[in-house]
């Protein structure tokens, strides 16, 4: 019995330092070697605590770990109007020479979820030191936005066909239940909007959490949709998706659900899609969270996922948040300000 027990461990031992070798060495064609993961906490500290902005690092995006001992890297009091940050999405800029992260400025812990003013806008070079502003809508244009209730979870895309970021995002007005998405492109400066943002998709039974991905020339934008009886009450909801051929649209919805869960009552939003390093498939990771679980599905077409949800191993507990690709250098650089692995 001895000497079967000691060539299991003794390969289970190889493969695991085998796989990390081959992980931390496996560089892709852009010098990408690994996963930065900006998330905002769900389960650990007070509600005040958990709406700050968080990292994690990964070899292979399926096995995080959270930097800094997870605890926040910036303080939501020093970067946002109501003193808590939600739903972080962040981007490598053109060429790589910056980074931008947008983020819903919202404080549950304060102020319920009753209304909050608008979003969080920072700029790195670094992806250490990040200069932040903010934008609160309604004062911001009040012609237009001074009834908006909810401005939430922005992401940032860079449309080439004008050379300038666009950012995009949920809106809610207090008189309509409707939730539509609204756009605006971002000033030189990533600042604030160079315009006063214009109605971008309306999904027929409304939506939340929109994210776009570009590939193959048509743009996916995967967001958490619902379905309604004719009376407008809702019986199911879950990850969906749009494609449009430029990010002016127009968008063609598609009422099929993308994740495992839309016919249970398990609940999900906060989907996000990034692509592994050195391979053609596509992660649609999703924040599970009356459950608690984040989890994810693969695809190579953006269009179909697989049947099977897979669970990432971690040591925090992400709420809504959002991937990119780094390089050894950005790794190490993260590692060195907030510790790592």
């Amino acid at each position: 019995m001895y000497k079967p027990k000691q060539i299991v461990i003794v390969v289970f031992i190889f493969t695991t330092i085998s796989l990390s070798l081959s992980a931390k060495g496996n560089k892709d064609k852009n010098g990408y070697i690994g996963y930065l993961f900006a998330y905002f906490e769900g389960v650990v500290g007070e509600r005040k605590e958990q709406e700050q902005i968080r990292f994690a690092i990964s070899y292979d995006a399926v096995n995080w770990k959270a930097l800094n001992n997870n605890e926040p890297i910036l303080n939501s009091d020093d970067i946002s109007q109501s003193g808590g940050i939600r739903d972080p999405h962040i981007l490598r800029g053109e060429k790589g020479r910056m980074f931008y992260m947008v983020m819903t400025d919202m404080s549950t812990a304060k102020n319920g979820w009753g209304a909050n003013p608008g979003i969080v806008m920072l700029k790195s070079d670094d992806l250490i030191n990040w200069e932040s502003s903010t934008i609160d809508l309604s004062k911001a244009y009040p012609e237009k936005f001074s009834n908006a209730k909810w401005m939430w979870a922005p992401q940032t895309i860079y449309d080439p066909v004008v050379g300038k970021y666009l950012i995009y995002f949920t809106i809610k007005y207090y008189e309509n239940d409707k939730l539509d998405f609204y756009c605006a492109y971002a000033n030189n400066d990533f600042t604030g909007f160079e315009n006063e943002p214009v109605l971008m998709f309306s999904p027929k039974d409304g939506g939340i959490d929109a994210d776009i991905v570009y590939k193959d020339d048509t743009y996916h934008l995967f967001f958490k949709g619902n379905s309604k009886d004719e009376n407008g009450k809702q019986f199911k909801s879950g990850i969906k998706q749009a494609t449009a051929k430029t990010l002016q649209g127009p968008w063609t919805e598609y009422f099929d659900y993308l994740d495992v869960y839309h016919d249970s009552r398990t609940n999900v939003e906060g989907s996000s899609v990034f692509k592994l390093n050195n391979s053609n498939e596509y992660i649609l990771m999703y924040d599970l969270y009356s459950s608690g679980r984040y989890e994810f599905q693969r695809s190579i077409n953006l269009y179909n996922f697989t049947s099977k949800q897979e669970s990432f191993t971690k040591d925090f507990n992400p709420r809504h948040g959002s991937v990119i690709s780094i390089t050894e250098k950005e790794l190490n650089r993260l590692k060195k300000k907030w510790g790592g692995f």
